[in-house]
């Protein structure tokens, strides 16, 4: 009677069911301790209920990608014993444990650059321009053993499978169909509700893995296969309604009118550098940084008013771009220039300029069509774009990303000589990237570190000496104002630089060759999002304008945001608070480079709420003008 009982409720396929969704959660946890092992520097503080935790989120990962196969599989019919049956099963069985294994292998690499695991936007991101077709070689010869890891994953599902197989003895008659019906009925909502999370009123979802650890480890407790399903399709913000508008205006109000300093000249020119992967760390210059790679740099930092601490407002190139030029930061999953609310209306420096009697040019050395930046210029009010193709010269180039910077950056410089003046130019170096490439003619000159991003940022120091060298030449350098700032960190093995507290740590300065800014360091916050006010008020330029930054010069607390895996992050004073889930989660001290940052929370409660009173409006507004298209001043 008993066995009769086990062979109805579990009866043999089910068995072989959870056998094989077993094997696949025991190769998700060997892709989690292999992420683990290359990316450690990252969690320093990681500990066995994370990778509890993450144990359960790869359950409920196998509950999502795996249930078309287990509701066919299940499905109450006598055909489980055919063989066309089990060919099909078998493809779609190992088809999606391919495809959660890859994703999580190649996480394992891609988390260096850019801070969490990827969301479904990575493939919008690649999907622009040439960008994959170019890369996949290099990824290819330079992350050779991940696909060697996968194959070994691969051999040792296929064994496993084969030994724990067990021939099941057909069932017929009464006994079938209910031992079938009952298993449908069974495990179906069972999977299901492993599936959602549980039996919580919303599936599981991104923010939820920061209340299993601290927001440092979220992306150890999840794993790629549920970030791209949980992020795929869900660009759309939410309102939120932490406070009525008026309360949220009082806060916070991105509509700003300019204030005049007069300390340049009428007229003049405006230059934006944006430094590829030039994080702090390398920036000799700083003192956190420890040995420099950029002789040049901070010899330009000598001559200009710079910010010691300064932030960017994303992990990636495609999140600077608009933050810069625009002042429209990314607070979603999905960047700004390739989520649903890339059309709205926008204000960016240059339609402001323009209005001035500006002329315009953006520069981007890769092959045109790269991260959506020709498009996004267009959009932004640039009237020329000068890529790849219009260099025109493909001896220079790298075979990855375009022309190496030591050709492509004082071409710009003669180029800009065309333009009519006053003009605003913006230059986005490309060399310092992964996969790090160097001329050969440079492999002895550039300074080599622990790390290989080391010589390519003296590299790219290298290449921003050749630009200045050719624009003191032209007859426009002397009435300029440069802007230099770097576009986000890079991939760091130094587990100092990988805490929330520095991953968006970089130079940002100012400089006229006049030496009318002066020479001075300025500790007060700074982020990309206030350089659009800050370049307004020091050209005279009289407008309102819409911006999610303020000028240096106005009376507005001086802050920085940035977001991240489902977390904000809130930089102001001497902190940096996250917040996620609607609340407050930690409170750090963020000017000392720690391994293991103290959380202030619980002492300074009063700060934290203070700054959270803040962000919500922050947030409230930043989500209500995307939706309504509202992100401009309306005339």
């Amino acid at each position: 009677m008993k066995d009769r009982f086990l062979a109805l409720v579990i009866p043999a396929h089910v068995r072989a069911l959870f056998r094989r969704l077993g094997i696949v959660w025991l190769l998700l946890t060997l892709t989690r301790i292999l992420f683990y092992a290359f990316n450690s520097s990252s969690f320093p503080a990681a500990g066995l209920s994370d990778f509890l935790s993450g144990i359960w989120f790869d359950a409920i990962s196998i509950g999502i990608c795996f249930m078309p196969y287990y509701c066919l599989y299940l499905l109450p019919f006598p055909w489980r014993y055919n063989r066309f049956y089990k060919l099909f099963f078998g493809i779609l069985f190992y088809g999606i444990t391919c495809l959660m294994l890859g994703l999580n292998l190649m996480d394992v690499e891609y988390f260096k650059y850019t801070g969490k695991r990827s969301t479904a936007d990575l493939f919008t991101i690649l999907g622009a321009g040439n960008d994959l077709n170019q890369l996949i070689t290099s990824f290819i010869r330079d992350f050779w053993f991940l696909i060697l890891f996968f194959i070994a994953l691969l051999a040792l599902l296929i064994f496993v499978n084969r030994r724990m197989r067990k021939q099941a003895r057909p069932v017929s008659g009464r006994d079938f169909w209910l031992s079938n019906l009952l298993s449908f009925v069974i495990y179906v909502p069972l999977l299901i509700v492993i599936a959602r999370g549980g039996f919580g009123l919303r599936p599981v979802g991104l923010i939820e893995a920061s209340k299993f650890t601290r927001v440092q480890n979220t992306a150890l407790v999840m794993n790629t296969p549920f970030t791209m399903v949980k992020s795929f399709g869900k660009e759309n913000l939410p309102e939120k309604k932490y406070m009525t508008a008026e309360q949220a205006e009082k806060l916070f109000d991105p509509i700003h009118t300019s204030q005049p300093q007069h300390l340049l000249p009428e007229k003049t020119n405006v230059m934006i550098i944006i430094l590829e992967s030039f994080g702090i760390e390398f920036v000799g210059k700083y003192p956190e940084g420890g040995e420099g790679y950029t002789p040049f740099l901070d010899s330009l930092l000598d001559e200009s008013w710079y910010f010691e601490y300064a932030y960017a407002n994303g992990k990636k190139s495609i999140e600077a771009v608009p933050a810069i030029v625009a002042s429209m930061p990314s607070l979603m999953d999905n960047p700004y220039i390739s989520s649903n609310y890339s059309t709205n209306h926008i204000e960016s420096l240059v339609d402001l300029l323009h209005k001035a009697g500006y002329s315009s040019a953006f520069f981007h050395g890769a092959t045109n069509g790269s991260m959506r930046f020709d498009a996004f210029a267009a959009q932004a009010g640039y009237e020329r774009y000068f890529g790849r193709f219009e260099y025109n010269n493909d001896k220079h180039f790298d075979k990855t990303w375009g022309i190496l910077d030591e050709y492509f950056n004082p071409w710009t410089a003669r180029e800009l000589s065309k333009l009519p003046e006053p003009f605003i130019g913006t230059l986005f170096t490309l060399s310092s990237h992964h996969p790090y490439f160097i001329p050969e003619h440079m492999r002895k000159r550039v300074k080599h570190g622990p790390q290989p991003i080391c010589a390519s940022i003296s590299y790219g120091d290298y290449a921003l000496s050749e630009f200045f060298r050719e624009a003191k030449k032209q007859p426009w350098f002397d009435h300029t104002l440069f802007v230099i700032c770097a576009d986000h960190t890079p991939a760091s093995t130094t587990p100092e630089f990988s805490q929330r507290t520095f991953l968006y740590r970089i130079p940002i300065a100012f400089y006229h060759p006049g030496g009318l800014l002066g020479k001075r360091k300025d500790e007060r916050v700074m982020q990309q999002l206030d350089i659009l006010p800050t370049v307004l008020d020091l050209l005279n330029i009289r407008t309102r304008y819409y911006s999610f930054g303020h000028s240096v010069f106005d009376n507005q607390p001086r802050e920085a945001i940035a977001y991240l895996d489902g977390t904000y992050h809130y930089f102001r004073d001497t902190y940096l608070l996250n917040f996620s889930n609607d609340e407050a989660r930690n409170l750090f001290e963020c000017r000392e480079l720690k391994e293991y940052p103290q959380d202030s929370l619980p002492e300074l409660r009063g700060k934290a709420n203070e700054y959270t009173r803040r962000l919500k409006a922050m947030i409230q507004r930043y989500n209500h003008d995307l939706i309504k298209n509202e992100t401009s001043v309306q005339q």
